[in-house]
């Protein structure tokens, strides 16, 4: 049975005006403020671009029809999230940011009726901002979720939640939190979280600081969190009580995987920017891209592009299946955030002297996909979840065959 990997005549259009829009608009908003999305203008500037991103017709592709999006699958999302990537400003301009685009999924997964209306509307419309708040400061949850420290118990009409987040992406704004907290048992615990709806501002939500890190693309900032007796009500929790975790695996995988769509924009620019200068830059009698130093590079950028691809296209297509593809989200997502890293730092070497000055972009965008090696779990997390699955698959074999 052959397989298709052709889009559709739609899905097509949305590329093709993405891309368009993206290079004649987006990249030279870009390029005027280095990068830095509140010195150019942060929200004003946010929903500025989305107007003209709904527009054109490429605006929220993840989103629901029914708030204003264009409904894709995830096989679908990658070619049209990969052309917004090219630009760091690009995921807000078509509202594909982290971590709205990832709250927008899994409240369209989870919400209750009248969940659907107070919150995934106004954040899949564009209106409005979110935040995920699950990490915290050690000993707390982090690569561990299962060492989750805030607490929420349980109050007359709702809960009580207490506790200290960091790491939240776009906390400074936000117009709710969803808020990873637990119910019951101790940290340690594989069980007993729940997801709580926060609207924002709050007296009991203190943004203590914005943490200072290499990436600035962003709004809303790096920020760690105290939550003292926030009272959400009862129909403010998001699923079921105690089943958090399970709930937040609708989110993780799907996340992870526009994380690697969003940043092969960014990489495949990289690569096209250093491929321009090589073929134009005099050396040695010649041009750069001449030389077999320089072409092993471009090859070995050429590699790891095609192989980034082809791992998310094979996670997008499990996770389409409504499998839970844990091997394949974490594999796609450990290879392409080191590939992606190498292919900067290539093109860094290829432009020589030129790739580590303001002249080019590639310097900065390098610092732009570096944390991507810890986002969304470290490398190292990754491939012991993997190495974990195959021991657990072999020992089970050699179980069956003892039988």
């Amino acid at each position: 049975m052959t397989i298709d990997l052709r889009y559709s005549d739609e899905v097509n259009r949305v590329i093709t005006q993405t891309r368009t829009f993206i290079d004649d608009y987006v990249l030279p908003l870009e390029t005027e403020f280095a990068g830095d999305l509140t010195a150019a203008g942060g929200d004003d500037l946010r929903l500025e671009m989305q107007a003209k991103a709904k527009a054109a017709g490429i605006f929220a592709p993840h989103a629901p029809v029914e708030f204003g999006g264009l409904g894709f699958n995830m096989s679908d999302r990658a070619p049209v999230f990969e052309a917004a990537g090219r630009s760091v400003f690009g995921p807000f301009a078509t509202h594909i940011h982290a971590p709205d685009e990832g709250n927008v999924h899994m409240l369209d997964h989870i919400a209750s009726p009248s969940q659907r209306q107070q919150f995934l509307a106004p954040l899949a419309s564009g209106e409005v901002r979110s935040a995920f708040a699950m990490t915290e400061p050690s000993p707390g949850a982090g690569s561990d979720p299962s060492a989750l420290a805030t607490a929420a118990t349980k109050a007359d009409g709702g809960w009580k939640i207490n506790g200290h987040k960091w790491f939240i992406t776009g906390a400074d704004g936000a117009s709710f939190y969803i808020i990873m907290a637990r119910t019951s048992g101790e940290p340690g615990d594989r069980g007993g979280a729940t997801m709580f709806l926060a609207p924002a501002p709050d007296p009991g939500i203190e943004i203590v600081r914005h943490i200072g890190t290499i990436d600035r693309a962003g709004i809303g900032g790096h920020c760690e969190v105290k939550f003292t007796d926030l009272f959400v009500p009862d129909e403010n929790v998001l699923g079921e009580v105690n089943e958090g975790y399970r709930y937040a695996q609708v989110r993780l995988g799907p996340a992870r995987m526009t994380h690697v769509m969003r940043w092969l924009g960014v990489a495949a620019r990289v690569h096209e920017v250093a491929l321009d200068y090589v073929a134009r830059r005099e050396a040695f009698g010649g041009r750069l891209g001449d030389l077999g130093m320089i072409q092993q590079m471009v090859a070995d950028n050429e590699i790891d592009l095609a192989a980034s691809r082809a791992l998310l296209i094979k996670a997008c297509h499990e996770l389409d299946l409504g499998r839970n593809a844990g091997d394949e989200t974490s594999i796609a997502k450990t290879f392409a955030a080191e590939a992606y890293s190498r292919i900067a730092d290539r093109a860094v070497q290829m432009c020589g002297g030129s790739g580590v000055t303001d002249d080019l972009p590639i310097a900065r965008l390098q610092q732009e996909l570096r944390p991507f090696r810890i986002y969304d779990g470290p490398s190292e997390v990754h491939r012991w979840a993997i190495a974990k699955r195959a021991v657990g698959r072999a020992k089970k074999a050699i179980e069956a065959a003892a039988l």
